[in-house]
């Protein structure tokens, strides 16, 4: 008879619990985030005969540690596992172990009900790993946009207006060359022109009109150290954006590259129009991964990607709410697909 394990993963140990299928408690016990911690733990797992394993994240080392070894996962939604507490205290007490006991309780009584975790092939998960490290970082740049941009707004307005945005590549040159209306105070069209051409601009405004922007914003009127602290406050900036604007534009080709040489990136790569539309088909295939089992419908796939509403409905009362419990990024990418597809 095999055994169930449940694992409550923390960031410095592991607690497993250990039951048979009656539910007699065969070990419980904590192994440490090591190497030698992991390695014990995968051999307690096979000298118990588990073959099964509830944890509460989809994805990271250890997942792929029990993957590895042979072991059926399954992928307890930490809502779930909430909910579940109740049913085995009468108290409000919650620790790790008792976590444990619980997502072992439930692989033995309900696993009909959480779907197994299937190993993705080694293509897929290196298109993963690259299409979320770039969604990483493009959520960073987008934080330091911003704050340059509010930088701009308070002592030099012009300077944001000049290039459509204020990330690019162009913008940020201007303004490690430009980061003051002092800097830029003898700027002309003659020397805009000659910035414009040795940073390849391929805008379709002229020096003449880019000048006007710059000219005909606002100016605001600073003190001698708050102009200098917020120069240097733009310098920072445009120092921290530059490098992760470059890292994303190789990405983005190396992406492209991994999707198109995937075994399935023609099927995902057809759903747009456009070829250069890689990333989100990336992220399509990345997110979704290669268990076609694993959404048997397209509605359980629109359901795990937060794409159909939750029905509340009690009595004569029925209403509909927004579905927050899902894949979020999935949920990203499903959204730009239809957007696109309206188009």
């Amino acid at each position: 008879m095999s055994a169930i394990c449940g694992i409550d993963w923390a960031s410095e140990w592991h607690d497993v619990h250990i039951t048979d299928e009656s539910g007699g408690v065969l070990a419980a016990e904590r192994f440490a985030h090591d190497e030698r911690g992991i390695s014990d733990l995968i051999e307690l797992l096979q000298t118990s005969q588990a073959g099964l394993c509830a944890i509460e994240r989809p994805d990271g080392l250890l997942v792929g540690r029990l993957l590895a070894a042979g072991i059926a996962v399954l992928a307890i939604h930490p809502n779930q596992l909430a909910a579940a507490r109740d049913r085995f205290r009468a108290s409000g007490a919650k620790d790790d172990r008792f976590d444990a006991m619980v997502l072992c309780e439930l692989a033995r009584t309900d696993r009909h009900r959480f779907p197994a975790l299937a190993l993705c092939g080694d293509e897929t998960l290196a298109l993963r790993a690259l299409v979320r490290t770039r969604e990483d970082l493009v959520a960073a740049r987008v934080a330091l946009a911003n704050q340059l941009r509010g930088q701009l707004d308070a002592f030099w307005p012009g300077a944001r207006r000049i290039f459509a945005d204020i990330d690019s590549p162009i913008a940020l040159s201007f303004l490690q060359r430009y980061p003051s209306p002092e800097d830029a105070h003898r700027l002309g069209e003659k020397r805009l022109e000659g910035f414009l051409a040795r940073h390849r601009y391929c805008g379709r405004k002229t020096p003449t009109e880019l000048l006007a922007r710059l000219r005909n914003a606002p100016r605001a009127v600073l003190g001698e150290l708050e102009t200098e602290a917020r120069r240097n406050a733009v310098f920072g900036l445009t120092a921290a954006l530059e490098p992760i604007v470059e890292q994303i534009g190789q990405l983005t080709s190396q992406i492209a590259g991994t999707v198109r040489s995937h075994p399935d990136g023609e099927i995902f790569l057809s759903l747009f129009r456009d070829p250069k539309s890689v990333i989100c088909a990336a992220g399509l295939l990345a997110e979704i991964g290669d268990n076609r089992a694993r959404y048997p419908t397209r509605d359980s796939l629109a359901a795990d990607a937060g794409q159909t509403p939750v029905t509340i409905q009690s009595g004569k009362r029925s209403a509909a709410t927004f579905r927050w419990a899902c894949d979020k990024r999935l949920r990203t990418h499903v959204s730009v697909l239809a957007d696109s597809t309206r188009h």
